[in-house]
């Protein structure tokens, strides 16, 4: 069941006494009208986060930043924002369920300062990237790896991590710190590059690198609101406002999608995720066409899905190797 566990029916019920205590104070109902389209994108895009490795993010940046022509910090920031109740949402619900072996997750505890530290670089020396070339680099992101995430054979058995050794931890640093610089960037991604570390190197089982995801990604989602915030000073009451016109809708559809992963087999909306994916490409590049565009995503996309289908490979040539002698 969806609500079984007490903890977490604990948490929903205090979240959404929180909400109408800070709508009732920050907010209005003819706001709420009037920007109706923030909850309507994260039905969708909560949705996503709860059920993959992609976060909140990956679909409400580009719809924001793209689409509705949204300032691409504004973007960012939103995704951040509402990723801070979503996925952290998600991941009570993961982390409350019965016969949940909670050392499978005892490496975020540790992942989050190291893709954190990434964040902050990011925050310091990538924003004066021009912002076409921005949203190039995450449309390439996330279609490559929705394509390899959907039709390469990734599918691990190990139920918890098995890092041994320097250079076992010393690339996932690496890893993380790279996801941390693309979360300054886009508001998501360090849980798409840690995801697929996890299921080709370590051979991770999918959901539970899909669960270890989440909770990076909701972390570094509440810490870099927190920078934007006291930091930088750069969340607007305007945002704020917009926040809370999706924050109803993330709290519940996140932990939902973890929910239907958990249940069923999802191949079928994995596919409707890669669709919607390729269409968002399609439209960057027919939107003010340039050749510059046409450039960046073409070359983005070629590299990046070299890399995710090559890590794929090696992680299924790997597994027939072991099983071939039985």
């Amino acid at each position: 069941m969806f609500f079984e566990s007490r903890i977490f029916r604990g948490w929903y019920a205090g979240m959404m006494l929180l909400w109408v205590v800070l709508f009732a104070a920050l907010n209005t109902l003819p706001f709420l009208w009037e920007h109706w389209y923030y909850p309507a994108i994260m039905v969708l895009g909560a949705f996503v986060a709860g059920l993959t490795p992609e976060g909140g993010g990956a679909v409400a940046f580009p719809v924001l930043s793209i689409f509705l022509d949204v300032e691409r910090t504004m973007a960012r920031d939103f995704s951040l924002m509402i990723q801070s109740v979503g996925m952290t949402s998600a991941s009570v619900w993961i982390l409350s369920r019965r016969n949940q072996c909670l050392a499978t997750y005892r490496p975020v505890l540790w992942f989050v300062p190291v893709a954190f530290a990434g964040f902050v670089t990011g925050m310091a020396t990538l924003q004066a990237m021009p912002v076409y070339i921005i949203q190039a680099l995450f449309l390439s992101l996330i279609l490559t790896f929705a394509l390899a995430y959907v039709f390469g054979d990734h599918r691990g058995d190990r139920p918890a991590l098995a890092a041994t050794g320097p250079a076992d931890h010393a690339m996932l640093a690496a890893m993380l710190f790279v996801g941390g610089l693309c979360a300054s960037l886009f508001g998501t991604g360090a849980d798409i590059v840690i995801y697929t570390l996890l299921v080709t190197r370590f051979r991770m089982e999918e959901k539970a690198a899909t669960h270890i995801s989440i909770m990076v990604m909701a972390a570094i989602s509440i810490l870099g609101y927190a920078y934007r915030v006291v930091w930088d000073g750069g969340i607007s009451d305007y945002q704020v406002r917009t926040w809370l016109c999706a924050y109803p809708v993330v709290l519940f559809m996140a932990p939902f999608g973890s929910y239907v992963l958990s249940r069923l087999n999802v191949e079928w909306m994995l596919r409707a995720i890669v669709a919607l994916n390729i269409f968002q490409m399609l439209y960057f590049n027919g939107k003010d066409p340039s050749l510059e565009k046409l450039a960046w995503s073409g070359g983005f996309s070629l590299v990046l899905f070299a890399i995710f289908w090559l890590s794929l490979a090696r992680l299924a040539r790997g597994r027939r190797q072991e099983n071939g002698p039985a």
